[in-house]
């Protein structure tokens, strides 16, 4: 008997349906709907127009800049006197940002120094502490403090807290005069220290909220693990929440440091502007660099306004600075942003 020999038939090839390394680039890049390459591009068009108008107002400030500065006949960097019209000088520009300078970085310090503690104070009650029925109005509250319009914040500082603060002056003068940073020789307390109190209020919701939604993102198998192994619940605070929000910690402070910088109306309200640089931060008089552009601007002739730009640009620059200083820090702690939890 014959034995068929017929080999079964070769099953036709199957064609490989993987996407190319080419075609899964334009899959990731959204290049194959015209909805994703619509809102693609969208998306492309608002960072480059960001980036456009943030060199549009460094160039505009860089120009008005140099021709402040191609007339100023004192140091822009170490002069202690505004004196763009050269009233003293015979009309020759003499100007700098000294004062400007370490009233701005000393005021923020000192807002920084007082609302950090208790912004993360309040974030850790919120999130960890209270109940929900009091932790909803406790953030309404906190909403509502960032909702607040800076000259209500200024009028508030210039007539209650001003006033109201040569008790706690005098307090730090007897304990801490020694220092020099706190000696007080009495009188109207509108000096650095009442803008830096002030200034605390007013960041202290951006730095409280942002460091609430953090302490909220916390896995919660990192705080059941340490609960789970007898931590307390500061300890499961100091171990899990702390270090995983170590990073929006930083992030809420520099955004709080941001509005402290830049903050013009309650500042002029409450400092008594004054060119000369105090070793005590309690002394009466003082300078920031928004302070000195919103009382000096509507009154400046052209060059003065040139000569005020020319400030604006110092903090702008330093705001620029202030950022990459917090990326950076931010980039060398990603272990704690929660990315890899």
């Amino acid at each position: 008997m014959d034995i068929p020999t017929d080999t079964p038939p070769k099953p036709s090839p199957v064609r490989d349906s993987t996407p190319s390394t080419a075609e899964q680039k334009r899959n990731a890049r959204g290049a194959t709907r015209p909805g994703d390459r619509i809102f693609l591009g969208l998306s492309r068009g608002s960072g480059i127009a960001l980036l456009a108008v943030m060199a549009a107002v460094a160039a505009f400030l860089a120009y008005r800049a140099s021709v402040a500065l191609s007339d100023n006949t004192g140091n822009f960097l170490t002069t202690f006197e505004w004196d763009p019209a050269g009233l003293s000088t015979d009309g020759k520009p003499y100007f700098g940002i000294a004062v400007l300078v370490f009233g701005t970085i000393v005021s923020s310090i000192i807002a920084l120094v007082i609302a950090v503690p208790v912004a993360i104070g309040i974030a850790l009650f919120i999130s960890h502490y209270a109940p929900r029925k009091l932790a909803t109005p406790i953030s309404f509250v906190i909403d509502l403090l960032a909702a607040v319009p800076s000259i209500v914040y200024g009028l508030w500082g210039a007539i209650v807290v001003a006033p109201n603060l040569t008790g706690l002056y005098g307090w730090l003068d007897d304990y801490f005069g020694w220092t020099g940073i706190f000696s007080y020789e009495g009188g109207a307390p509108r000096s650095l220290m009442t803008v830096g109190i002030l200034l605390a209020v007013m960041i202290l919701p951006i730095i409280t909220n942002v460091s609430r939604e953090v302490f909220l993102q916390v896995p919660k198998m990192h705080e059941e693990a340490a609960l789970a192994l007898g931590a307390t619940r500061w300890e499961v605070i100091r171990m899990s929440v702390l270090p995983f929000g170590r990073s929006g910690i930083i992030s809420a402070s520099m955004l709080g440091l941001g509005r402290a910088l830049g903050e013009t109306i309650a500042v002029a309200t409450v400092l008594s502007p004054t060119f000369l640089i105090q070793a005590s931060v309690l002394d009466y008089g003082g300078g920031t660099f928004a302070q000195n552009i919103a009382s000096k601007f509507g009154e400046a002739d052209e060059y003065g306004q040139d000569a005020l730009i020319a400030s604006g640009l110092v903090l702008f620059v330093i705001t620029l600075l202030v950022n990459g200083a917090a990326r950076l820090i931010i980039a060398r702690r990603k272990e704690y942003s929660g990315a890899n939890a």
